[in-house]
Formats: C-alpha cells, structure tokens, sequence
C-alpha cells in the first residue's frame, strides 16, 4: 500500500516545484515508510511513497516501460498481474522487475486508457505518457483506495489524500457548504465532492484523462446485470464457496508477512475459515476488544480462532480517545462521523505489531445483506406501502408521523414515529432518513437560519436518487444493496478502514469486494441473502460445519465503542470544548441553541445522542486541524 502525487501543467514549459512534490509526498509518509520517489518531465511530475509488499528488491516507483516514455504509480495491489503479465510478455512487453505496478504501464501500451479494465484488485494509480503529454487516473471498482484532485484549467494536482494537495499555500482552504449539510446527512463526504471547494474526489470505477489541458471523467465498470440468475440454493452455495475460496486466494500473495483481522463476526470468520484450508501454517489473527463487557467480542473471535487454530493475538483497548482523537482526524482528512474508525484504529495497531498484510471481512454486509434493521425494516416498509392506499399513507400516516411522540430510547424498530414518517413518503426517501444522522426536521431545527439560506435549496437526497434511477427494476432488498454499494460503502466503510489501517502503515485486503463476488451477488436471489429473520443466509450456509453455530446464528453486534458512556466520562471535558465554547458556536452552521439542548439532554440521561455530538464533535475537530492552523489536542500536522 502506498501514496501517490503529481503535478501536471498545460503549459508544457512550466517549471515543476520539486520542493512542492516532496512536501506532498512527505505528507503521506504514513502510507509508504519504506521508500520514496520522485520524477520530474516539462511540466510534469509525479510522486511515491512506498509500503513494500511485492517485489521487494526491484519495485519501488515510478516504474517505467521500456523506451522510458511512459511511467506508472500506484497505491494499491493488482491481483491478477502474473496473467496479465504472460499475456503481455506474449505480446513482445519486457518487464524489468517482478512488481504488480509494471502490468500496468505495459497494459496501457496495449490497450491505452481502456487497461484498466483489465486489472483485478485494489488500486489508485497516476499514468504519465509523456508522448501525448497526457494523465490517466484511475480509482477501483468499489472504491478501496482514495484518490483526490483539482484542476483549475492551469494545472492538475492530485494525490492519494487532502492533506497532501494542501501542502500547496496557493491552495484556497474554502469550505464547501453543501458538503457541510451532506455531512448532517451521511455522516462523511459523498464522491465526487469533497469538504473543499475546488477539490473533487476520483469516484470509483472510474477513469480520468488529461491531454494538453483538457480532462474528461468517464464510468468504466458498474455492478454487472446481465448474468444467470443462479437457480437453487445448493447452487449459489456451491458457486459463493469457488468463487469465495479463489478471491481469498488471489490476496494471499505477498513477499511481507500477512494475516486477517477476527472480529467473531460473519464476515472475518468467513475470511479466516478459507485461510486456514489454504495456507500449510496457522493464520496469524488479530482481535480487539473493550473492557467494557457489552462491547466485547473477543469470546467469539476466541471460538473461531480455537475452531480454526490460528495463531490467535488479543488485545484489550481501554482507550483514552482525547488521546488520540485529533490524531484520528488528521488522517481522516474530512469531517467523518463513524466512531467506529477509533476501534478499527486499534485493532489496525494491533495487527500492524505482527503482520504487513492483513485480509478483513469488508463488503460482506453490502453484498449479502448483513444489517438486519436498515434491510429487515425497510423491506418491511416496502411490503406495507404496496398494500395500504397512497392517500392513507400521505395524508394520515405522513402527517400523524410528524407529531407522534419522540422515543429515542427505543429500539428504531419500535420508534412509531419514524413508521409513520417512512410510510408516509417513498421507499427511496425512507431510507435516505432512515440512515441519516439527522433527519430532515431535527436538521432544519440544528442549523442556523443564514447557513439554510446559503444553501440555496440543496438536498443530500439527491445523492441517493441518481443511484436509486439505475436499479428502479429490482426489488426492494436489491436496489437497497447497490445504493450501499455506491454510497455507505465507498464514502464509509472504506474510508475508515483505509484511513485507520495507513495510519500505521498496514495493508488491508478485502476478499469480498473481488469484482466475481460482487458480479455473482448480483445473481443470488434476494432470499438467499435475507431469508426470514437471517440476515446474510448464503454466508451462513456457507459456514455451517466449519464453525460452531453459536458463532453463526447469534445476533450482529457491530464494531461499536461506548460513546454514550465516555461522554459522559472521560470524553466529556473534550467534548465540551469541541461542541460549546465560543470557537464552535462562531462558525456559523448551527444553532446554539439545538447543539445546547442535545448537549443538556445527554448528560441527564434523558435522551442518548451519542451518534449526534460525536459527528458534531469531529466536524469542529476538523475545523481546528486542517483550517485553523492550529492543530487541537497534539495533532499530527503535515
């Protein structure tokens, strides 16, 4: 895993500030500790750095083709580079190092911005063909690894983090509203944009060419919709456990030592369990929990580690988050809500004592279903709004939603409320508030009056509605999972787990997010995904006889902190800090007074806004890091 930067002008004489590309690379240095490299052309440049995995010897970068017109960088690992180099090899390409990154300039020769439809794995990579003065940038199907850049008809910087295009002072630090009001939303960015005016992300499976000044941005893969449906079960178990088996096969390659986090959950035990039959040693694992009982899952990774005998490392977190909560918002890089990046910190810190490699469950979820409430539920709700009359549903359940009484402390399955508002509006809408953060009347009550106005009417929705327009065909539970697939997963799951894991210069691999799995989850029918009351019922079939049951079928916990308890604890002077003082309120979004009462609440008990402050708590944080200049609580500046 690796870092990449560069710089491209349109005007071909432009001089390359190598002390800009060094800065910018050193910014990432986190993300490749082992080697760096740069190269400058007229008007071009491009940077490295290097987490060694492959090739250790030969393969640090960029990495050339033979006649030293074109260069290549990549943060990330190409899966299938030994076929795809036979295949080159046969076609007259010489190859000068063993590394996965040379495939891919030679494959460009070939088959020219279209070769990375070819490459099967993880990967962001930067392209240089000085012949036609043009960049390919390219970012993987799922989104695994970042890509970010600006363009402002001059030049084109880009990199695989924020904070390394910031490294340029010319660089407006302007703040993006609309992001802002996503954020309430979401939780985190959605790709394209970015927290930055300006600044876009690369979304995935896509490709970006630059030749001479002018950039076009175009979709090279989407979920595939055209395969056989897969008749039974017997044989969509058989067909998960080939194609399973060989994606956990193809990351298990690696020159560096390798092994896989355990959790005691569906997904990492899956992903062990297919280890273990193909490795002739014991995997090495890692787990982590909390002292805190009801947040623990160490007995259960204990079960799968003693089922599977792999050589099992625990660690117990009693974490101090004021600690290392500024450190974690350094690296995230954009206001990012999820609490479960702290977790998945540690456990990363853990792994990173032992291995350079480790392979999680990551996808799992997304693919076959794995969250009980936000499927089970909104099926539900999609069952009940074919049967009761529209005008029942918008002009009784709709309006009644809104003035039922609150009840926070329940369960979102026993919240009428929430009901009544969902059955009220349209399947797509339901879920958008269903995942939202806060949700459309509780938004308009947080933020102020001239943020609202700035505005000008924009809705976080609408991120939703152009995923939902591609798959309106489907049923319910399929359209639900591609719009986690384009949305929760990428701006999410994989942000955290990259973030968290670069953090401590670790590599983590998902076999779940193999594009064959994702092509053949899209033939699975949606009652071998969600079948009653089991979630994830493929992936548990898969399971049985190779785990103890009791691992299997016991209900999803969730990689969860206790955040309502530290706030009220140990997290609480920091907590006020970030949410109440005069250098917080001042920043114009919210109200005082809304962000005074989910406050008050809290603390007495009354009500449990965790999830709230803790994504407000990190919003001001990033404020402070990457804005203020003045990085909070010992951050990790640049």
């Amino acid at each position: 895993m690796c870092g990449i930067a560069g710089l491209v002008y349109t005007d071909p004489q432009h001089p390359v500030d190598r002390d800009l590309l060094e800065r910018m690379t050193g910014a990432m240095t986190h993300r490749g500790p082992d080697a760096g490299g740069l190269h400058l052309w007229r008007g071009a440049a491009l940077g490295h750095r290097r987490l060694s995995i492959i090739d250790l010897a030969t393969g640090d970068q960029p990495i050339f083709n033979e006649d030293r017109t074109k260069a290549v960088i990549l943060n990330g690992e190409i899966y299938n580079f030994a076929e795809l180099r036979a295949e080159l090899e046969a076609r007259g390409h010489r190859f000068a190092t063993r590394s996965d990154t040379e495939a891919i300039v030679h494959a460009y020769e070939e088959y020219g911005p279209r070769c990375v439809e070819r490459l099967h794995g993880m990967f962001a990579f930067a392209l240089w063909d000085e012949s036609q003065r043009r960049l390919l940038l390219a970012r993987d199907r799922v989104g695994k690894k970042p890509l970010y850049y600006t363009y402002d008809g001059e030049h084109l910087a880009f990199a695989s983090e924020l904070k390394a295009l910031l490294q340029d002072p010319a660089m407006k630090r302007e703040v993006r509203l609309e992001s802002i009001d996503d954020y309430l939303s979401f939780g985190c960015m959605q790709a394209p944009t970015t927290i930055l005016k300006g600044v876009h992300q690369l979304e995935p499976a896509h490709v970006l060419v630059w030749t001479r000044g002018r950039i076009s941005v175009s979709e090279y893969w989407d979920v595939p919709r055209d395969g056989r449906a897969l008749g039974g079960e017997t044989e969509a178990l058989q067909r998960f456990g080939d194609v399973f088996d060989d994606a956990v096969r193809a990351r298990l390659v690696s020159d560096v030592p390798l092994g896989a986090f355990l959790s005691g959950g569906v997904d990492s035990t899956a992903v062990v369990t297919s280890m273990s039959r193909q490795v002739d040693r014991a995997v090495r694992t890692t787990s982590v929990g909390f002292a805190e009982a009801a947040f623990s899952e160490l007995a259960h990774a204990r079960a799968v580690a003693g089922t599977v005998r792999s050589d099992h490392h625990e660690v117990v977190v009693r974490p101090a988050a004021a600690e290392v909560l500024a450190k974690l918002a350094w690296h995230l890089d954009e206001p990012f809500a999820d609490s479960s990046a702290l977790p998945t910190y540690y456990v990363s810190q853990a792994a990173r004592q032992r291995v350079t490699v480790a392979l999680s469950g990551d996808g799992g979820d997304e693919l076959f279903a794995g969250y009980q409430h936000r499927y089970g539920l909104n099926r539900w709700e999609a069952r009940l709004r074919r049967i009761v009359p529209a005008w029942v549903r918008t002009s009784i359940a709709g309006p009644l939603g809104r003035i039922y009484p609150k009840a926070d402390r329940l369960p979102r399955a026993f919240r009428g409320r929430y009901f009544l508002q969902n059955l009220g509006t349209t399947f797509e809408r339901a879920y958008f508030s269903d995942l939202s953060l806060f949700r459309g009347d509780d938004r308009a009550m947080l933020v102020s009056r001239d943020f609202a106005k700035q505005l000008n009417g924009h809705d976080p929705f609408d991120t939703f509605a152009r995923h939902f327009t591609r798959v309106s065909g489907l049923d319910p539970l399929s359209q639900l999972l591609y719009v986690d697939l384009k949305t929760w997963l990428p701006n999410d799951i994989l942000v955290k787990v990259d973030r968290m894991s670069m953090a401590v210069s670790l590599e983590v691999r998902a076999p779940f997010l193999d594009h064959r799995m994702i092509a053949l989850a899209a033939t699975v029918p949606s009652d071998l995904k969600y079948r009653g009351r089991v979630s994830k019922y493929l992936v548990k079939r898969y399971l049985e006889g190779r785990v103890p049951q009791s691992v299997i079928y016991r209900r999803k916990q969730g990689f969860e902190i206790p955040v309502r308890e530290w706030l009220r604890g140990d997290l609480r002077e920091m907590a006020s800090d970030l949410l109440l003082t005069s250098r917080s309120l001042e920043r114009g979004y919210l109200q005082p007074a809304s962000i005074g009462r989910l406050w008050e609440e809290h603390q007495r008990g009354a009500r449990n806004h965790s999830a709230k402050l803790w994504a407000l708590m990190m919003l001001e944080l990033w404020h402070r890091t990457f804005l203020d200049q003045a990085p909070a609580y010992g951050a990790v500046t640049a």
